[in-house]
C-alpha cells in the first residue's frame, strides 16, 4: 500500500426515527376461542374471526374494520369469560404494553355496575368502565413507558341521555363517552373512526358506520346542556350519534367531539387536542432521545437540540397540524452571552446545567381548532 498521511474509510449511519402510529385501536373483550389476556395484533376481520371464533369480541372488531375511514391495526385481549371485574383488569393490564393510541372494551354499556366505584373498604378494581379510565389515565401518566400515551372510549346505555353517569374518576380528557340508540357496539365504532382520522383532525360530524335512532332536541340538550347564539359549544362531556338534516342523504355522525372533561373552558374539552398533543410530545421524544448521552451542553451542543426539535416541528406546521412554535431554551442564552458580563446567579445556573447534565427546554405551541359553531346574523335592507 502506498503511505497515505491522511486516511478516510466513510461510513453512513444517518438515524431516522421510527413513525409514530397515531390510530392503532386496542380492544378488550370476551371470546370463546383464543388466548386469555394476550394482546394479538388483528389485521382483518378474518383475523379475527380464526382467532377468536365469535363473542362480543369479534363482533366489536368487525364493527370497527367497517369504519371508513378507520383502524389498520387492532390488538385484540380476549378476557376471561367470567363474570368477576378482576378479569378486566388482567385484560387491561396485558394492553399496556401493546402499541396502541384509543382502548375501548367490546360492548360494555356504562350501567350502574360497570362504573362502579372499588368493593367495600378499597377493595377490588371497581367496575370495567372505571377500570378503562383508570387504565388511560395511569398508563398515560407514565405508568405505561414512553409512547404509551392513549385515551379510551365506552358508551352510555343504549337510549341513556343522562350525563350524572359520568362523575369522579370517570371525569377526565383521556375518555370519550359517547350516546346512542343502537344495539350495536357503539364505543368499538367510534373508537374505530376516531383511529382512523389524523390526531388533529376534529370528530365533529365524522360519519359512523352504524344503525342508531336520532335523538330528539329535548334529549341532546340534556346529553349537551344549553346553547344560545353567541356562545360556544356548551359540551357536559358525552358525545351522541346524530342524523342532520342539513347534511344530504341519510347517515350517522358524531354530534361533538368531546373528551369526558368537556366543561366549557377545559384546556383539552376537545379529542383532537389530546391527541395533538399526545402524537407531537412522542415524536420529539423519537428524535431526542439519540441525544441522551451524546450532545454537550455548550452552544454548539445545544444549537443541534433545537435544530433536532425543529426538524420535528416542521412538518406539523407545514401540514398545517400546528399554527406556529416556538424554542426556547434558557441556559443557551446564557451561553451566547460573553462570559464576562454574567452575573454570579447566571454563571452558576450554567454550572449546575453542567454538573447536573440536565437542560431545561420551552416549547410554545399554537394550535387553532376547527370550526364547531358558527352565528350568523342575517340582515334584509
Amino acid at each position: 500500500m502506498t503511505v497515505q498521511y491522511v486516511r478516510v474509510k466513510a461510513q453512513s449511519e444517518l438515524f431516522s426515527p421510527p413513525a409514530q402510529a397515531f390510530g392503532n385501536l386496542g380492544i378488550a373483550g370476551k371470546a370463546t376461542a383464543g388466548p386469555f389476556d394476550k394482546a394479538t395484533a388483528i389485521t382483518s376481520p378474518q383475523d379475527a374471526k380464526d382467532i377468536f371464533q365469535g363473542g362480543d369480541l369479534v363482533d366489536a372488531i368487525v364493527l370497527a374494520f367497517s369504519q371508513s375511514p378507520g383502524p389498520s391495526l387492532i390488538y385484540a385481549v380476549r378476557a376471561q369469560n367470567a363474570a368477576a371485574a378482576g378479569d378486566w383488569e388482567t385484560a387491561l393490564t396485558a394492553m399496556i404494553v401493546a402499541d396502541v393510541q384509543i382502548v375501548c372494551l367490546a360492548n360494555v354499556p356504562m350501567t350502574a355496575a360497570a362504573v362502579a366505584a372499588p368493593g367495600g373498604g378499597g377493595a377490588g378494581p371497581g367496575g370495567p368502565i372505571l377500570q378503562l379510565a383508570q387504565h388511560v389515565k395511569t398508563v398515560s401518566q407514565g405508568t405505561g413507558g414512553d409512547g404509551r400515551e392513549r385515551i379510551g372510549v365506552a358508551m352510555l346505555e343504549k337510549g341513556a341521555t343522562d350525563p350524572v353517569i359520568v362523575a369522579g374518576d370517570l371525569v377526565t380528557d383521556r375518555m370519550v363517552y359517547i350516546a346512542h340508540k343502537s344495539d350495536a357496539d357503539a364505543a368499538a365504532a367510534v373508537a374505530a373512526v376516531i383511529a382512523g382520522y389524523e390526531p388533529h383532525v376534529s370528530l365533529l360530524l365524522k360519519p359512523v358506520a352504524i344503525v342508531s335512532d336520532p335523538f330528539t332536541p329535548s334529549e341532546i340538550l340534556q346529553i349537551n346542556g344549553n346553547e344560545g347564539f353567541g356562545t360556544g359549544p356548551a359540551g357536559l362531556g358525552i358525545n351522541w350519534l346524530t342524523d342532520p338534516p342539513l347534511i344530504p342523504g341519510r347517515g350517522i355522525f358524531l354530534g361533538e367531539g368531546y373528551t369526558a372533561d368537556g366543561a366549557a373552558g377545559q384546556p383539552k374539552k376537545y379529542i383532537d387536542i389530546v391527541r395533538t398533543l399526545d402524537y407531537i410530545t412522542n415524536m420529539l421524544k423519537r428524535r431526542l432521545i439519540i441525544s441522551i448521552g451524546n450532545v454537550r451542553i455548550s452552544r454548539s451542543g445545544l444549537r443541534s437540540l433545537v435544530g433536532q426539535m425543529e426538524a420535528v416541528l416542521e412538518p406539523p406546521l407545514s401540514a398545517q397540524m400546528i399554527e406556529s412554535y416556538r424554542v426556547t431554551v434558557p441556559i443557551l442564552a446564557l451561553l451566547d452571552k460573553d462570559p464576562a458580563t454574567l452575573t454570579a446567579a447566571q454563571a452558576t445556573a450554567i454550572g449546575d446545567a453542567q454538573a447536573t447534565r440536565r437542560v431545561e427546554v420551552l416549547i410554545e405551541v399554537d394550535y387553532a381548532g376547527a370550526l364547531h359553531r358558527l352565528d350568523i346574523t342575517l340582515k334584509f335592507v
